[in-house]
C-alpha cells in the first residue's frame, strides 16, 4: 500500500503540451487590447505572463491591466476563446506518457486531481478533446477552488472533497515554482517539478521542489510504484 493519498497534478506544461499555445492566447488577448504583437508593450506583458505562468490567468490580465475589472475580463474572454479555438483545432495534445502515469497512480489507490489556471469551461474542453473524462477523481479551476496559485486553495479543496486524512500524504505536481508554492502552503508530502513546461530545474528547485522529473511520466517510478 503506498504512502500517498492524492496526487495535485497541474495541466498546461504538466500534463497537457503547451508549445508556446498559451503565449499564443495571451498575444490574441493583448491585440485586442490594442497591444500588437512585437511592440515593446507586448513584449513587456510577455514578460509578465512568463513570470507568472501557473497563476489564474483573470489574476494576470488584472495585474497587466492595472487592476482595471472591466478590461481584464474581456481580455480574459478574449483569452479563453482563442485557447479554445486551438482545443477545437486538436492543437493540444497530451504529455508522452501523461495519461499512463496517472492510470499507474489511481490503480496504486492514489486519487488524482488535475487542477490548472484556464477557466471552468477551458478546462472541460481539454478534458473533452483529450478524452480524459473517467480518467480522474477530480478536475478544478480558480472558480472551483477559490483562489488560483500561488495561494493553496487547490490542494487544499482537493483534500477535502477527496477525503485526504493528511496533506503530508499529498503529491503536488506542476512545471512552474507557483505550482510548488501553493504545494508548500498546502503542507503537501512531496513537491515534483516536471520539466515540460515553463520552469527550469534551478526555479523548481528554488520554489521548493523536493524532486524534479524529466515528465510526468516518470512519477509512478519516483513513488515506487514501478
Amino acid at each position: 500500500m503506498t504512502a500517498w493519498q492524492l496526487a495535485c497534478i497541474d495541466m498546461a506544461g504538466t500534463t497537457v503540451r503547451d508549445d508556446g499555445l498559451v503565449e499564443q492566447a495571451f498575444t490574441v488577448a493583448f491585440a485586442g487590447e490594442g497591444v500588437a504583437p512585437g511592440t515593446p508593450q507586448h513584449e513587456r506583458m510577455l514578460a509578465v505572463v512568463r513570470k507568472t505562468m501557473g497563476q489564474s490567468r483573470i489574476e494576470v490580465f488584472r495585474l497587466l491591466l492595472d487592476g482595471d475589472e472591466e478590461r481584464a475580463q474581456a481580455a480574459n474572454e478574449t483569452f479563453e476563446e482563442a485557447y479554445g479555438l486551438l482545443v477545437d483545432e486538436g492543437a493540444v495534445l497530451p504529455i508522452p506518457g501523461a495519461i499512463e502515469a496517472i492510470k499507474a497512480l489511481r490503480a496504486s489507490g492514489i486519487k488524482v486531481a488535475l487542477t490548472t489556471g484556464f477557466a471552468r469551461a477551458t478546462q472541460e474542453a481539454i478534458i473533452d478533446a483529450l478524452g480524459w473524462w473517467g480518467q480522474v477523481d477530480l478536475v478544478l479551476s480558480p472558480a472551483d477552488a477559490g483562489r488560483g496559485r500561488p495561494f493553496p486553495d487547490f490542494m487544499l479543496v482537493s483534500a477535502l472533497k477527496l477525503g485526504v486524512e493528511d496533506v503530508r500524504r499529498m503529491v503536488v505536481v506542476g512545471d512552474t515554482p507557483l505550482d510548488l508554492i501553493a504545494g508548500q502552503r498546502a503542507g503537501a508530502g512531496l513537491l515534483v517539478g516536471v520539466l515540460t513546461g515553463a520552469g527550469d530545474r534551478q526555479a523548481l528547485m528554488a520554489a521548493g521542489a523536493h524532486e524534479v522529473i524529466g515528465s510526468i511520466g516518470s512519477l509512478p517510478r519516483l513513488l515506487g510504484l514501478e
